[in-house]
């Protein structure tokens, strides 16, 4: 009978001890009620192996207590709460975010620890960025991500393609912000979509020896107004940006040449201010003071009967071409075909700043300028006949001796000039130029995409976050200070970017709220002291029951 009643006894013991643990728990619940993106847990028991006695109906079986099962942590979503600070992140999703030891220079200039230090996941995104342009945690972590590949961004704007999500570069690495400004950008890219009223009539006079090109041999950089108001249909401008950063206006001019069984022919030309022509010819000529000044590029364009451009061609000045002689008029055995960007346009240059051995597009210092009027040929123009200059189009006003895109290989974007019957109008202008400009603002995107706002107005973006998740993840080791680490029954962090996955979605300025529910904790703070009191209860009264037995020696 003693050891029954032991046995009784250590069964409260085990009861006190659970539910002591389960306090501790509901406790470090509350506790962390206000924490950002806080974790609940949940305290689950299992009964003791029971010991086997003899009955009256032969063996059967006594438990012996309680103890702790498993503590489990509840990963669900807590609630989100907005805030003022454009760093503040938090996923919707089952993603982590992840953050290491800032790298540490050494002595000797090199990177220390650089990919060594260990990798921590939070769903803390209370970050901001440090004096050295590091987003850190509270603690100095820094958040991983990806560095976003702006060359591909500039080249799909090039090709007038929209892509699916900002392209990233190189590998997982510190989110750091290397420079707080925008460095000056010159423009590469110029879109320039119109709309050509057919009914427009021609304003240039025509005649076989120049009847694709009339309006551009007007042009005179010397005249007070280079392009005379009488030879052109419609007119308009798009601002671009030279390597410094100063502004330039580009002007396009448009003239309408001929309608052929329902198909028409305009002529344009590219033009800039004559005295902000910076280009220089190889024998020292000086194109601001000639009259060719400022005429970058001519060239034709073809539309269907339904008014959709159909080809188009382009002509620019060469090296080799361009001499004292051809420059003090228009020389249309100087007019080349155009050259093309790796996209497929036709490029021209100005060379604003006067800049060596960059004046034409043939040049290797050249900072050339796709123009972009809604059709591109990566393969460049085809020389249909003729030796593929302006002068041998003069020979004859038919268009066979005009240059054009391979009708196999041309691309037509999406937006792209037209020839309709209603008012001659700018549809579309855009050129991917800026200048100098510092950073007023950071922002994040649903993709986690970082994003710099600048003073000179541009946008960049940065950084795409990294998230983590894990195959189990109650086999999440807990850190503290809102960190976890990966273990052998976590599995390693399987690496993705927002969106992807059950990676989850990234929202800028909200955080992430504790998902204790505290309702739920106080009801079972009341039922965990209950059987605390209980068990409590039982010790007691074994003590009791001790005590009668001992009575009986009396």
């Amino acid at each position: 009978m003693g050891v029954g009643l032991s046995s009784s006894m250590w069964s409260g013991v085990s009861g006190l001890l659970a539910n002591s643990t389960k306090m501790t728990t509901i406790g470090n619940n509350l506790a962390n009620v206000n924490t950002t993106g806080f974790k609940s847990a949940r305290v689950d028991f299992v009964d003791m192996m029971s010991s086997a006695i003899g009955t009256a109906s032969g063996t059967d079986e006594v438990g012996n207590g309680v103890r702790v099962g498993s503590v489990t942590t509840d990963y669900s979503q807590g609630g989100t709460e907005t805030t003022t600070s454009s760093t503040d992140m938090a996923v919707s999703g089952n993603g982590f975010f992840m953050v290491k030891q800032k790298s540490q220079i050494g002595s000797n200039g090199k990177l220390l620890n650089t990919g060594n230090a260990t990798t921590y996941y939070t769903r803390d995104g209370s970050f901001s960025f440090d004096s050295d342009g590091y987003l850190t945690t509270s603690e100095g972590l820094v958040v991983q991500g990806w560095k976003v590949d702006q060359d591909k961004i500039d080249a799909a704007d090039a090709a007038g393609t929209s892509l699916s999500s900002a392209p990233v570069t190189g590998s997982i690495t510190d989110i750091k912000l290397d420079s707080f400004s925008s460095p000056a950008k010159a423009t590469t890219n110029v879109t320039v979509v119109t709309n050509l009223d057919s009914d427009s009539d021609t304003e240039s006079t025509r005649d076989s020896t120049n009847y694709y090109y009339a309006m551009s041999q007007q042009w005179d950089g010397t005249a007070d107004t280079a392009m005379p108001s009488t030879a052109y249909s419609y007119s308009t401008t798009v601002k671009v940006y030279d390597e410094n950063g100063s502004s330039h206006t580009l002007s396009v001019y448009y003239d309408k040449v001929t309608t052929v069984s329902g198909k028409e022919t305009w002529e344009y030309a590219v033009t800039c201010n004559p005295s902000e022509d910076g280009r220089v010819a190889s024998d020292g000529t000086k194109l601001s003071a000639t009259a060719t000044g400022g005429l970058l590029m001519v060239g034709t364009m073809t539309f269907d009967s339904s008014g959709d451009l159909e080809n188009i061609s382009a002509y620019t000045l060469k090296s080799s071409t361009a001499s004292s002689g051809s420059l003090s008029h228009f020389t249309a055995s100087a007019w080349t075909v155009a050259d093309v960007n790796k996209s497929g346009y036709p490029v021209l240059s100005a060379n604003f700043k006067s800049v060596s051995n960059s004046s034409f597009t043939d040049q290797t210092s050249t900072t050339d300028i796709g123009l972009n009027l809604g059709m591109r040929d990566t393969k460049g123009f085809t020389l249909n006949s003729g030796d593929g200059t302006l002068a041998s189009v003069s020979a004859s006003n038919s268009s066979a001796n005009l240059v054009s895109f391979h009708t196999a290989t041309l691309k037509s974007n999406s937006t792209c000039t037209t020839s309709y019957a209603t008012s001659s109008s700018t549809v579309f202008t855009t050129q991917n130029g800026y200048t100098a400009g510092l950073l007023s603002s950071v922002s994040v995107n649903s993709d986690g995409i970082i994003s710099g706002t600048y003073s000179n107005g541009v946008t960049i973006e940065l950084y795409a976050l990294a998230l983590a998740t894990f195959n189990n993840l109650q086999g999440l080791n807990s850190m503290g200070d809102n960190l976890y680490s990966s273990t052998i029954d976590s599995g390693a962090a399987i690496t993705n970017r927002a969106n992807t996955g059950t990676a989850g979605t990234v929202s800028g300025n909200t955080l992430e709220s504790s998902n204790v529910d505290m309702a739920s904790e106080m009801v079972s703070m009341i039922i965990t002291q209950r059987g605390f009191e209980a068990n409590s209860k039982t010790i007691t009264t074994v003590d009791t029951m001790l005590s009668e037995i001992i009575q009986l020696k009396r």
